[in-house]
């Protein structure tokens, strides 16, 4: 929702900075799909369908430090697939600090504030940071996490001074259209049974049960046209859900969420609508430090369209993260075959490649 919104013209066509292999199975389509680019977003003084981006995970780990020396420059390339759409939006994995130790974890990640503003300038409107890294420089580095989002240009969730700051909506205005935006983590592991927002202590908004969660989904329902949720989950290296997602889902479904989109298993899993929500399991890495394989590689920007609630068409720009960290889109024939993939990644979901009727 930058000032580029509705000025985009095609979005371009980019060689990958080094050579990758077919990509895996693991991307879709919409309904009606479709493997053009996504078109321009309705400017605010249209009348158009709303606009929701979604991008997978982004840090600013290893190599792609220096992109933080020029932050209003870092992520130009993303930008037009980011700033055309009314609302974009990733999950920054990172603690926000330069202080603090590294917690019992077998990898850490961290950036400066400027992660932030990075961010913003290519585009993206909010961000989720209930991730697993979001403390992994322990409680100084949270503190510093939460004071940096104080400041932030964009509104950051999914994590806060304590639960209901942690499980609060952003709420957009939006062409006079309410999207509130909730994030969550279900990812078992140090960060979630350490650091759990509570009613007397900082920390991430959790989705080991769905029952928290679907709880802030009514309560933002109640405030909202469009109600998004953004969930890190799943299992690691597979492209299908797993059994909690799909319940997660199911009960965010029924809370009254419009969209459900998640990341963190490092791969790009299946996407159609359950009922009239439209759920997006695994949106794959993005801009990211490590690719060991083509799996990992294989990224995108998923593009929704909305009318009143209901997501009425979506798309997927397929891309591969290259060697720098930054992921571009392939040639067109590796795009259509990603597309196809996309596709075909449904079938493991119980997910419809159109929305219910009801």
């Amino acid at each position: 929702m930058s000032g580029l919104a509705g000025c985009a013209d095609a979005v371009p066509q980019v060689e990958p900075s080094q050579p990758v292999a077919a990509a895996p199975s693991g991307s879709e389509t919409a309904s009606p799909e479709t493997t053009a680019p996504p078109p321009p977003a309705a400017s605010p003084t249209d009348d158009g369908p709303l606009t929701l981006a979604f991008g997978g995970d982004v840090h600013f780990a290893t190599k792609l430090a220096p992109l933080l020396d020029a932050p209003g420059t870092a992520l130009d390339g993303l930008e037009p697939y980011l700033a055309a759409a009314d609302v974009a939006m990733v999950n920054l994995e990172t603690a926000i600090t330069t202080r603090g130790s590294e917690m019992p974890k077998q990898f850490h990640f961290r950036a400066p504030a400027t992660s932030l503003t990075a961010l913003d300038a290519a585009g993206v409107d909010v961000v989720t940071m209930a991730n697993n890294h979001a403390v992994d420089y322990g409680e100084v580095g949270l503190r510093d996490t939460l004071a940096a989002r104080e400041r932030s240009p964009i509104p950051v969730v999914g994590l806060g001074e304590d639960a209901a700051d942690a499980y609060a909506a952003a709420v957009l205005d939006v062409r006079g259209t309410r999207v509130a935006v909730l994030g969550a983590t279900q990812v078992p592991d140090w960060t979630l049974a350490t650091w759990p927002a509570s009613s007397a202590r900082p920390g991430v908004a959790e989705a080991a049960s769905p029952a928290r969660l679907a709880t802030a989904v009514r309560a933002a329902r109640t405030k909202a046209d469009v109600v998004v949720v953004y969930l890190h989950w799943g299992t690691d290296y597979t492209t299908c859900p797993n059994a909690l997602q799909k319940r997660t889902a199911r009960a965010l479904a029924d809370a009254g969420a419009d969209v459900v989109v998640g990341t963190h298993a490092h791969r790009v899993q299946g996407a159609g609508w359950l009922g009239s929500t439209y759920v997006a399991y695994g949106l794959g890495n993005f801009v990211w430090w490590r690719r060991n394989s083509v799996a990992d590689a294989t990224s995108g920007v998923l593009t929704l369209d909305v009318e009143g609630r209901r997501v009425a068409a979506a798309r997927w720009v397929p891309m591969l993260v290259g060697a720098d960290g930054i992921p571009r889109e392939p040639d067109a024939a590796t795009s259509r075959r990603m597309q196809r993939d996309w596709v075909d990644a449904r079938a493991c979901t119980g997910l419809s490649s159109r929305p219910s009727s009801s």
